[in-house]
């Protein structure tokens, strides 16, 4: 975001401020092209989580397969109209030099990268009934909603030239139950981190983000992400987390409501699956039990690797013990229902 030049900030504000544009620039791109695009499999992988949990690296390792398609920076900022803007626009013809990413952490991106952007659909067409001013609520899309996500999903394949979609979506956490549901044939992966580690994190990139400039709080807000920063709104699973986002206690209560609220989803729909994150980046035989797992042949992953967390901050002590025991349950499923023994 800071190479972006003046022309790029301003077309990005037209495209992206405004939900009566999306919604315009939708429809054409429906009208154009949802009668070629390919018959909906449902075979899709979705990968969610709370950021900080290595959820972009694993959505990235799906990508690298070349078996999916995805959205990505090219489709920038007119992601709802992805066939139409590839024909005005030439940034997805080269993939364009590669930059490490505003999170600081190592990875690198260019046009060609994969992100986490089809949130752009619920912000446009329902941001009214989960996003509050106090955070974002659980959200129940209905037939109607998520056809038209799907629809979207086509879409976008119709573009790649693939069959199945990959999405990296940390808000995808507030609809997994109504998606997994609807898409029975989907895989719902969600990265489980350590959460004194995890938390840590989130604090970290949340003092990172509160320095940001005007345009990038703008440009996470229009693409519905509050994650950390200026403008965090926090995911409201049993009302907003006591305390300050300066502590890292605050984040472990977050931690503790998401994956409370997680280890009831994934109890309830079978393809739903929890990915213990320490393990998946140390051993490659995590890696191959989840390409197994979404159907696809793994080729050796490029950006898996050790984590080497800093020992946490002061925190309460119970925090962190409720948290661990959390962690070390979903933990237990995740390894299970991979089929491999608990780490």
């Amino acid at each position: 975001m800071a190479d972006y030049s003046a022309l790029d900030r301003l077309l990005h504000r037209v495209a992206l401020a405004s939900p009566a544009l999306g919604e315009m620039a939708h429809d054409i791109e429906r009208g154009m092209f949802l009668k070629k695009a390919p018959a909906d499999t449902g075979a899709h992988v979705f990968v969610t989580g709370l950021a900080r949990a290595g959820t972009t690296i694993l959505m990235r390792e799906i990508h690298r397969t070349g078996q999916f398609g995805s959205l990505t920076y090219a489709d920038m900022p007119f992601v709802l109209a992805p066939n139409l803007w590839a024909r005005l626009s030439r940034k997805g013809h080269r993939p364009g030099v590669r930059t490490e990413r505003a999170h600081g952490d190592g990875i690198e991106v260019d046009m060609a990268s994969p992100e986490a952007l089809d949130e752009v659909y619920w912000r446009v067409f329902a941001g009214r009934d989960y996003i509050g001013a106090e955070g974002l609520s659980p959200h129940h899309p209905d037939a109607e909603l998520i056809q038209g996500y799907r629809d979207l999903i086509r879409l976008v394949l119709l573009k790649t030239g693939k069959a199945r979609y990959v999405s990296k979506n940390n808000n995808t956490v507030l609809r997994l139950g109504a998606l997994a549901a609807a898409m029975p044939e989907a895989t719902f992966l969600v990265p489980l981190r350590r959460p004194l580690d995890h938390a840590a994190s989130l604090l970290g990139q949340h003092q990172r983000f509160l320095a940001a400039d005007a345009f990038t709080r703008d440009y996470m807000t229009w693409l519905g992400h509050h994650e950390f920063g200026a403008t965090h709104r926090p995911f409201l699973f049993g009302g907003r987390p006591a305390g300050d986002p300066m502590t890292l206690d605050y984040w472990l209560r977050l931690w503790l409501a998401v994956y409370g609220a997680l280890d009831q989803v994934e109890a309830a729909h079978p393809n739903v699956t929890f990915v213990p994150y320490e393990a998946l980046s140390a051993d490659p035989a995590v890696w191959e039990a989840v390409a197994r797992r979404i159907g696809v042949i793994p080729a050796a992953a490029e950006e898996l690797r050790p984590t080497t967390d800093k020992a946490p901050g002061p925190h309460d002590a119970g925090l962190a013990a409720d948290a661990g025991a959390l962690h070390a349950r979903l933990a237990a499923r995740g390894f299970a229902a991979l089929g491999l023994p608990a780490g």
